[in-house]
């Protein structure tokens, strides 16, 4: 989005500067934009009126270009000295992007991108005094700024036990191990002993993030394996749907077609169904601003993952279409996975994420409608933007919660507020043999 705006804003000056500068085409790039785009950054400037300025190219870019990429003709590169980081918190277990000042190595990345083809400078927006005292020589490894559930995942399958001592290259913070222990023993991946359970060597043979694949581990109890593996496969992918900012109407008209009521997940199973009906028809999927490479990609870990499951004995199932549990089952089967990433409406209109009291709102392309606002949403993550958000969201039950992770919704170690008072009601219904 910010990308968008500033080519936007480029394009309204060079249109106020009229005949004193010459023909401007300003294009973005970053990942999740559609590969035919992607491609138009390699077009030629286009040619100056005659005896006139020269015409240029103004390529507004993510880090995404820093490295590995020369687009012929580039002379100036104008470097801001920030770009996006996932950064881990262990202390409220979430991942965001943050803006982060880059380090000297990218700096003198982004400057190599000028002058590959011929003479060029690099423009950097802050002074030299900041880069050699400000900037870290290299960017922090990604290890210490990651979720290290999968990696000590991994540890415990090929029988390191001792993860304190272990010699990692780059060491993490002991509260991030401590978290990726935490989180593998809520899944049941790991005993109270910290041992590797039946579950988590099933998990382990998954190149997945251990919520990822304990949903599909434990999907088949819920009769909807197959459908499971769709959506693990489609999280595990860029985004699928396409929203250009000159077709922003056209592109959610289309997402709305496709959307269920109950939220993102099944909103993108929905959309992978079209697609598979269609016969994986690029020009439907253009045409419905979804990206066809992302669902092609998506396609491509599903079969792995089938494969995977064939070999490891999970069955692949799936629940009658018309039955009216079809898409409740899918929903338990996801919080099986994800009932740590839970949220409880709050009477402000607000949510406030489970256990971390973390105010949150529901992100704009969320197909929840927000003046229906479900009292309990798990969400797929936590973005950092201008305010908290939660993206990929989908509507649970509280009495799900209470039945599916009681270890975790453990009252005796739980904060006070509504969510409390909420989870104190479900129990006690519970007690008398009234939950769904």
């Amino acid at each position: 989005e910010e990308i968008e705006d500033a080519c936007r804003k480029i394009s309204n000056e060079v249109e106020q500067l009229g005949e004193t500068a010459g023909p401007v085409t300003v294009f973005p790039l970053y990942s999740s934009l559609p590969p035919a785009q992607q491609q138009r950054i390699f077009e030629q400037a286009p040619a100056g009126r005659a005896g006139g300025p020269p015409g240029r190219k103004i390529i507004v870019s993510t880090n995404i270009a820093e490295t590995s990429l020369t687009i012929d003709g580039i002379v100036y590169v104008i470097d801001p000295g920030f770009a996006k980081q996932k950064v881990y918190n262990p202390r409220i277990r979430v991942e965001s992007l943050l803006v982060s000042p880059i380090s000297r190595a990218s700096a003198h990345q982004r400057a190599g991108r000028a002058g590959r083809t011929r003479p060029g400078k690099c423009f950097r927006l802050y002074t030299e005094q900041s880069f050699h005292k400000d900037l870290q020589e290299q960017t922090y490894p990604e290890i210490l700024r990651s979720n290290l559930g999968s990696v000590v995942l991994q540890l415990k399958k090929l029988g390191i036990d001792d993860l304190v001592h272990f010699d990692f290259m780059d060491p993490p913070a002991p509260e991030t191990l401590m978290r990726a222990l935490e989180l593998l023993n809520y899944l049941g991946a790991l005993d109270d002993e910290g041992e590797l359970t039946t579950v988590g060597a099933l998990m382990a043979e998954f190149p997945l993030d251990p919520q990822l694949s304990k949903m599909v581990v434990a999907s088949p109890q819920f009769g909807c394996s197959n459908e499971i593996l769709s959506i693990a496969a489609l999280l595990s992918v860029p985004q699928i749907f396409a929203r250009p900012r000159e077709s922003a109407r056209a592109a959610d008209e289309a997402k709305a077609a496709l959307a269920h009521v109950d939220g993102d997940h099944l909103t993108l199973l929905n959309a992978y169904h079209a697609w598979k009906r269609q016969g994986e028809d690029g020009e439907w999927a253009w045409k419905n601003f979804m990206n066809q490479r992302a669902l092609k990609s998506a396609d491509a870990v599903r079969e792995q993952l089938k494969r995977l499951c064939a070999r490891l004995g999970v069955q692949l199932v799936s629940n009658d279409f018309k039955n009216r549990d079809y898409y409740v089952n899918i929903r338990k089967a996801v919080l099986n996975g994800y009932f740590m990433q839970v949220a409880h409406v709050e009477r402000s209109g607000h949510y406030l994420t489970a256990k971390d009291n973390q105010a949150v709102y529901l992100h704009p392309s969320t197909v929840i409608e927000s003046a229906r606002k479900p009292e309990w949403v798990l969400y797929h993550e936590f973005v950092l933007t201008t305010r908290n958000y939660i993206r990929t969201v989908i509507a649970v039950e509280g009495d799900w919660i209470v039945d599916l992770a009681p270890h975790y919704y453990d009252l005796s170690n739980f904060p006070a507020g509504e969510a409390r008072r909420a989870l104190e009601k479900l129990y006690q219904r519970k007690k008398k043999g009234g939950g769904r």
